[in-house]
């Protein structure tokens, strides 16, 4: 009966197993009604199909990223009617997977719908570990019992095991079935599968540390327990705390009811305990905010996207708002709008001369202002490139203060003119928008803000892509001047010299730089470059020539203390996963707080030298990679047995970056062990990232990737961790962990 042990009795979980029609929509004309409901074991959700070859239409409840009420997508926008718009709904999918647009027959019955498959995804995502694993076990059980009798045979043990991704010997499948099978019927059912399961999530591992801090008739006091989390995982931890840890995981009931010396933790409470959150790589102190929020806004880093509306490639892939849309959901605080004169005098957004799809402005506009708030409370920059006509700007001018309403800032927050940024905490809820600006922001105070409209140089990225094109450097374009008024915080100027800059450029002027320049200035001035950014903010864009939308690494780019360095979030890489790791802390926000060295003026940190000062920090950082355990079977080799090993990474300052790696071992995704040992020297540990790639070793051809994980080190907690795995869109994989120990150490 899988899930509903734990969400049993729920009224959403009896609408949904029940199910109903809905009108499927997929364009003006295939609007059909099909019969949907939630399978019985709760994660999957079924429709009818007259397909002949697919009869079963089914959606995995795992893989859903939201449930919205309304025409919030593009189809539904495009495809019916306001007046149906409290009566649809939409789901959207982590992976590529296209929206599922929905109308139910009434508003009340969309809003059932909506709120329960919400509560359940809610309470899917927040079982424990042991609970999902079983659920999984079960799910995969239910799978390999092909004639459906709730018995095992030793035939379908065999297809289970492949199945949960380990090759096993047939008398090591026939050994484990016979020490289940206790009635000796010759399949195991009930009990005997639940011994079965016993057997097999075994974590020997972690019984032999349970072992080692027992020390009360093999049984874990609670100064066993404070004891472990001083000297092992070097918590700061009192007696109350290990009581505490106690009480909340101790499953078996006995282990509680003595006074506080002899509180006992089972062997079972303790593995609970350390499959948990609480005990995994990511301090738990830095997953809400931590950090202070009233600094200037150039003082920290800022989560950037480029060509926010692609989906895929930068020649001929969709643009959509659902990528806006994606990207904001990801805490993205900077998204770009390519502006571009439309049919009807109603602006465009896509990839300029590129058969990119094309998307209203006014759609994006609201798409930013439903969804920009929904993950961070901290402002989100608009970057436009404008490519259009005065008439059209004035256009894209009227939507953004109609749509934004008082969200867009569109004066100065001070009553005289400032000399820096206001903090993220001052702009909660605010829009900026950086482009061109026809005149000085002081302006804005002396009443001399009379212009009515000229010329302005194009975009250094337009530009870039104008040259590429051979044609005539440095156009000009009209610029409007209810556009230019809405420009305070970010006026887009060109790049001369770090020296021009100081001498001649306000604090909210503010220059792109193209990654090869960037790179260039970050290797021969990287000082200049950070000092440059403690007063004024800089954006960096990937090459032009990046067509298929591949990435540059960010982390040279924050080493010399860029804020906006901006990648393309729809392409799943390892410069992705660094960028995600890197926003992981502070309540996943978008802003990161620089360290001090980056905000201090009299600082001459340079990333590539490293002579003395506050930032050298010399540190050892050990890692013992010991076993993973349930990692998932790769779509593309659905027939064969992972045979998987780890690479653990350093990203940071130059002479921080290494790369170890374990050796492989052949046929087990289920429950690998290596006990390999690496150990690497740290410079610069503020700056440093860790990160954990799991692969699936092939001889003959590329290694395919199986998950990751990546975080700052000093998020990174010590001991004996484990640490969960994402897909290569970022999402997390159920059941999936690889288990460590750690432990940074001043050098010596």
């Amino acid at each position: 009966d899988g899930i509903h042990v734990y969400i049993n009795g729920d009224e959403n979980l009896k609408f949904l197993l029940k199910g109903g029609e809905l009108v499927k929509i997929r364009s003006g004309s295939w609007q059909k009604t099909r019969f949907f409901k939630l399978q019985d074991d709760c994660k999957t959700l079924w429709h009818e199909s007259k397909k002949t070859l697919n009869k079963n239409q089914t959606y995995s409840i795992d893989n859903v990223e939201s449930v919205r009420m309304g025409r919030q997508s593009e189809g539904l926008n495009k495809y019916t009617d306001p007046s149906v718009e409290r009566r649809c709904f939409t789901i959207t999918f982590k992976n590529q997977q296209k929206n599922l647009d929905l109308m139910a027959a009434s508003e009340e019955n969309a809003k059932q719908w909506v709120n329960s498959l919400e509560k359940v995804i809610n309470k899917m995502q927040n079982l424990s570990h042991q609970q999902k694993t079983e659920h999984w076990f079960l799910a995969c059980i239910q799978k390999a019992d092909k004639n459906a009798d709730n018995m095992i045979s030793l035939k379908e043990l065999k297809h289970f095991l492949k199945q949960i991704n380990i090759e096993v010997d047939d008398t090591y499948a026939a050994d484990i079935f016979r020490k289940c099978d206790e009635s000796n019927s010759g399949t195991l059912e009930g009990p005997e599968i639940k011994k079965f399961y016993e057997l097999l999530t075994k974590r020997e591992e972690i019984y032999v540390i349970y072992g080692t801090y027992a020390k009360t008739e093999g049984q874990m006091t609670a100064n066993d327990l404070l004891n472990f989390l001083l000297n092992e995982q070097r918590e700061k931890a009192s007696i109350e705390d290990a009581v505490k840890l106690i009480q909340k995981y101790e499953v078996d009931g006995t282990g509680r009811q003595y006074t506080h010396d002899i509180n006992l933790m089972t062997k079972d409470g303790f593995l609970m305990y350390m499959t948990h959150e609480d005990s995994s790589i990511f301090n738990p102190a830095h997953k809400n905010m931590y950090q202070d929020m009233t600094q200037p806004l150039n003082h920290y880093y800022i989560s950037s996207s480029h060509n926010t509306y692609l989906m895929e490639d930068q020649l001929k892939g969709p643009s959509s708002t659902e990528a806006y849309i994606k990207a904001l959901m990801k805490s993205c605080r900077c998204v770009e709008l390519d502006c571009w004169d439309g049919p009807n005098g109603e602006p465009i957004i896509y990839h300029g001369y590129t058969l990119t799809s094309k998307i209203l402005f006014r759609d994006v506009i609201q798409a930013i202002k439903t969804y920009a708030f929904k993950t961070s409370p901290y402002p989100v920059i608009l970057s436009l490139e404008n490519h259009c006509t005065v008439d059209q700007q004035k256009l894209m001018a009227h939507y953004m203060i109609s749509i934004l309403g008082d969200a867009l800032v569109t004066k100065p927050l001070s009553r005289t003119m400032p000399t820096t940024f206001p903090s993220p905490e001052e702009l909660k809820g605010r829009f900026l928008i950086k482009g061109k600006r026809l005149n000085k922001l002081d302006d804005v105070f002396t009443n001399n803000n009379t212009i009515v409209q000229d010329a302005v140089s194009e975009e250094d990225e337009a530009a870039e892509e104008n040259e590429q094109k051979s044609k005539p450097k440095k156009t000009k374009i009209k610029l409007a001047k209810e556009l230019s008024d809405l420009v305070i915080y970010c006026k887009s100027v060109h790049f001369n010299s770090f020296q021009h800059a100081k001498d001649q450029q306000a604090f909210y002027e503010m220059s792109s730089f193209k990654e090869s320049k960037a790179f260039n200035l970050a290797e021969t001035s990287a000082t200049a470059f950070m000092h440059h950014n403690m007063d004024k903010l800089s954006r960096i864009y990937p090459a032009g020539s990046r067509t298929d939308s591949s990435n540059y690494n960010p982390v040279p780019m924050w080493n010399v203390g860029c804020q906006i360095v901006a990648l393309n979030f729809q392409t799943p890489c390892k410069e992705m996963y660094l960028n995600q790791g890197r926003f992981l802390p502070n309540g996943f926000c978008g802003y990161i707080l620089k360290p001090e060295f980056q905000r201090n003026l009299s600082s001459q940190f340079n990333p590539n030298t490293l002579t003395k000062g506050p930032w050298l920090k010399k540190k050892n950082f050990h890692v013992m990679v010991i076993s993973a355990q349930q990692l998932p079977k790769l779509k593309d080799k659905a027939k064969s047995i992972v045979d998987p090993f780890v690479k653990v990474e350093i990203h940071g300052v130059p002479a921080d970056n290494a790369k170890k790696q374990t050796h492989h071992i052949d046929n087990n995704g289920f429950n690998p062990m290596w006990n390999e040992r690496f150990s690497f020297d740290i410079h610069v540990p503020d700056l440093a990232m860790v990160q954990f790639v799991v692969e699936d070793y092939d001889s003959t051809s590329l290694n395919d990737f199986i998950g990751q994980y990546s975080l700052p080190l000093s998020s990174v907690q010590n001991g004996y961790r484990h640490i969960p795995l994402l897909t290569k869109r970022g999402d997390i994989i159920s059941s999936a962990k690889v288990f460590v120990h750690l432990i940074l150490l001043d050098a010596k």
